[in-house]
C-alpha cells in the first residue's frame, strides 16, 4: 500500500494526504531525546501534512506548547490521559486521508492502525527511538519509522 502511494508521488499523479498524531507523553520524554522537527519530516516523507496534532495533558509547559505550535502543530490539551483523545481523533479522520501516521509508544493505538488499514488508508508508525519503539505497533502498521 505505501509502495502504491509512493510510486504516485514520484510519478507526480498527486501528493498523498498524511495525519499526523502525535502521543506526546510517550514520546516527547527526556530519555528520548525526541525533537518534533524529525517527527513532522518522517511524516512528511509519506506526502502532504493535512494534519499535525501534538496531544498533551494538563501538565504540559507553556514553553512546550509554544514551541509545537511554532513547529505547525495544532496542540490539544486533554486532562487526564491523552490516548482516548487521540485515538478518537485519529478514527474520525480516518475516511479522509491517505496515510495515517501515529507517534507513539503506546500499544493502545494498535486497534486505530488496524481499522484504518481495513479502511484503506495506510498506517506508519513513528517510535521515538530503539528503546521507545513498539513490535505491536511496528507490526500492526504498514510501515514504521524509529528515531534516532
Amino acid at each position: 500500500m505505501l509502495d502504491s502511494l509512493r510510486e504516485a508521488v514520484s510519478t507526480g499523479e498527486r501528493e498523498p494526504s498524511v495525519g499526523l498524531f502525535v502521543d506526546g507523553p510517550n514520546v516527547l520524554r527526556n530519555e528520548f531525546d525526541v525533537d518534533l522537527d524529525d517527527v513532522r519530516a518522517a511524516a512528511l516523507e509519506m506526502g502532504t501534512l493535512a494534519i499535525t496534532r501534538l496531544y498533551l495533558d494538563e501538565h504540559a509547559t507553556p514553553g512546550l506548547i509554544q514551541a509545537a505550535e511554532a513547529r505547525g502543530f495544532e496542540v490539544r490539551i486533554t486532562s487526564g490521559d491523552v490516548d482516548v483523545k487521540l485515538a478518537v481523533d485519529a478514527t474520525a479522520a480516518i475516511g479522509d486521508l491517505d496515510v495515517l501516521a501515529v507517534a507513539s509508544r503506546d500499544t493502545d493505538f494498535k486497534p486505530v492502525l488496524e481499522h484504518a488499514a481495513r479502511r484503506g488508508v495506510a498506517t506508519l508508525v513513528i517510535a521515538p527511538g530503539e528503546h521507545g519503539r513498539s513490535d505491536a505497533l511496528r507490526n500492526a502498521a504498514h510501515d514504521a519509522v524509529t528515531l534516532g
